[in-house]
């Protein structure tokens, strides 16, 4: 059941006065009475609301109750226990999850065999997690964080999560990026009525060697020696769909950046589209000259 703003439905805030909440429920109930509305749906539904929203704001202990409860008003509301039972076991309840709110991060291996996980789920909730609470505790949520690294990451990957005897095959589509976060519906924890709550997964990509990157689009340095810059040519470059062979232009200068349409990373969510691959060329000069290499490079340097 969804939380209903009681305050929004009459239109008034939350320190408003016991006449002010009369006065609101009297202008707001005369403009959608089924007298006036002649049998209108949403009108109807309206008038409902508005009736139901009163009788809890303008009697004193409940808006009081209403106001302490928040969200869990309509737990309580269901529970059939005594405001003061159902406080007593909600704080129960709050400080059990308070002792075991904390995420997984499984390094090395992300979640990849499912070893660990099980005992981590286990540690993290004990067997009889899915029992506390008698009045129709919601499921908990359970967060983790899985680590790939940047060719998984254009590719796409798996893991298996294994806990409470469920396996559970997480797809990361490619193009994911450090901070994407994927949800596994009725998942997470159960509650006290079997309903269970959603498993979140933290995305992080590792840093690569090679490729440096920048939202969709990768940027690399590439090593050309010096005679391929000064003559031109064709040079190869790696890049995570395989090798493509560039041309390297004669009087190519140290620092140009060359740029490769769509051998960037995939966009997320968006099939056949990619960023872009940005190569920086860091031209490479040979160690040691021969005296003859000398020579041809000072006539080279005289004859300009």
């Amino acid at each position: 059941m969804k939380f209903k703003e009681y305050y929004n439905i009459l239109k008034v805030s939350r320190d408003a006065s016991d006449k002010d909440i009369k006065k609101a429920y009297r202008k707001l109930a005369t403009q959608y009475h089924p007298d006036k509305t002649k049998a209108d749906k949403a009108s109807e539904e309206k008038f409902k609301e508005i009736s139901e929203a009163y009788q809890v704001l303008g009697n004193t202990e409940k808006r009081k109750q209403y106001d302490a409860l928040g969200s869990d008003w309509e737990q309580f509301q269901r529970s059939g226990a005594s405001y003061d039972e159902f406080m007593q076991q909600r704080s129960q309840y709050q400080r059990s999850r308070n002792r075991q709110r904390y995420a997984y991060t499984n390094a090395d291996s992300g979640f990849g065999n499912g070893s660990g996980f099980s005992d981590f789920f286990e540690a993290f909730f004990g067997s009889g997690a899915g029992n506390r609470g008698a009045y129709g505790f919601p499921g908990g949520d359970v967060s983790g964080k899985v680590i790939i690294d940047l060719t998984e990451a254009y590719h796409g990957t798996e893991r298996l999560l294994e806990w409470g005897g469920q396996r559970i095959k997480l797809k990361i589509k490619p193009g994911a990026y450090t901070g994407l976060q994927l949800r596994a519906k009725g998942r997470g924890q159960k509650g006290s009525q079997g309903q269970a709550g959603d498993l979140y997964v933290d995305i992080e990509v590792r840093e690569h060697a090679i490729y440096k990157r920048e939202g969709d689009h990768l940027h690399m340095n590439l090593s050309v020696d010096v005679f391929k810059a000064l003559l031109g040519g064709k040079q190869d470059v790696i890049t995570l769909s395989g090798k493509v062979k560039i041309p390297i232009k004669e009087g190519t200068q140290n620092g140009k950046t060359i740029r490769l349409r769509g051998k960037g990373m995939p966009k997320y969510g968006k099939l056949g589209q990619y960023g872009d691959l940005f190569v920086t060329i860091n031209i490479q000069l040979p160690n040691k000259l021969s005296p003859r290499q000398k020579e041809l490079i000072r006539e080279i340097q005289n004859s300009r």
